[in-house]
């Protein structure tokens, strides 16, 4: 008979402590996201970069990108969208953390233990919880991203893109489509998200509990190993859906360069790059964003459970 390694458990009582979960989501995204936003940028410019018919490109690396984005646009053109990343994270993160924390809880067996097939269920259905504020922050975050690389491309041709900011955008959606305007490429979003969080959660479990534990009696991993934990799981699971995330980023980009491909849906575009650019158009940015969800889920799990917010709040670690 098999048996599964328990791993620690959140009470009952952390399940309802949302407020601390809120604050050490935000903490953890915003500093995340500082820290990896230009590289999030050329990632997100290499995925929507399409080959021309005699193989020209304009970008021919990730450094190349980084090079000529910061040339092109400055220091502050490698922030283009932070603004949108970094108000929407802390709902984004607050809903992920604790609601794998919730299906966790829940999907425990009788003899209190969690088989492998539940942690991937509980990380699935955090990753399909998500969406819900990842779909419309991914695509006003994309827009803006990419808004130098089509200004650009229009630019070689004679031609001029008017600038726009994320205000506008959600405008312009709201007032031609409505609020269902600003979920475009959501069957993509959830294909990437629950992916990544069924790889990404039972991983990171396995890891954070091989670490050796804090010495207060909360049987938790000490802050290291948390981080690196976050570290390997998240850039493993980052490289594992990197397909899902080349199709859902150009399923949600609005402007394209003059020339490029457009899709009707998420079976066409994996038809079409797959036939005009091939099977390593589905891994374009991949190092970049491995890069970038390396250090962020690094970062947001040793936030997470190192507990800033709960001694911000004067909570009692050991009873939360």
């Amino acid at each position: 008979m098999t048996e599964y390694k328990q791993l620690p458990q959140p009470t009952r009582q952390q399940q309802f402590a949302l407020i601390p979960k809120i604050i050490n989501g935000g903490i953890a995204g915003i500093i995340g996201v500082s820290c990896v936003f230009p590289l999030d940028l050329v990632k997100t410019r290499l995925q929507n970069q399409q080959i021309g018919p005699k193989g020209e490109r304009m970008y021919n690396s990730m450094f190349d990108a980084l090079k000529k984005t910061y040339k092109a646009e400055g220091y502050f053109g490698m922030y283009r969208g932070s603004a949108v990343n970094i108000l929407l994270i802390t709902p984004e993160k607050a809903i992920k953390l604790a609601a794998n924390d919730f299906f966790r809880h829940h999907l425990q067996t009788k003899n209190k233990q969690l088989p492998v097939t539940r942690q991937m269920m509980a990380g699935g259905l955090a990753g399909l919880c998500q969406i819900v504020i990842t779909t419309p922050m991914e695509l006003l975050k994309i827009q803006m991203q990419d808004a130098g690389r089509v200004a650009a491309a229009a630019k070689a041709v004679g031609k001029t893109v008017p600038k726009t900011s994320a205000t506008q955008i959600t405008l312009e959606l709201l007032k031609t489509k409505g609020i269902f305007g600003l979920y475009k490429g959501t069957a993509a979003t959830m294909l990437r998200d629950v992916s990544f969080s069924v790889v990404y959660f039972p991983l990171f479990a396995t890891l954070n509990s091989l670490g050796p534990r804090k010495s207060d009696g909360s049987g938790e991993a000490v802050f290291w190993c948390s981080f690196l934990s976050g570290c390997v799981a998240g850039s493993t699971a980052a490289l594992a859906v990197n397909p899902f995330d080349v199709v859902k980023t150009r399923l949600q980009l609005l402007t394209k360069a003059q020339g490029e491909r457009s899709y009707s849906g998420i079976v066409d575009a994996f038809m079409s790059i797959l036939k005009h650019e091939g099977p390593k158009a589905f891994f374009k940015g991949g190092a970049c964003r491995m890069m970038v969800i390396a250090p962020l889920f690094g970062i947001a799990q040793m936030v997470y459970f190192w507990g800033v917010a709960e001694y911000l709040l004067g909570y009692n670690r050991k009873m939360t």
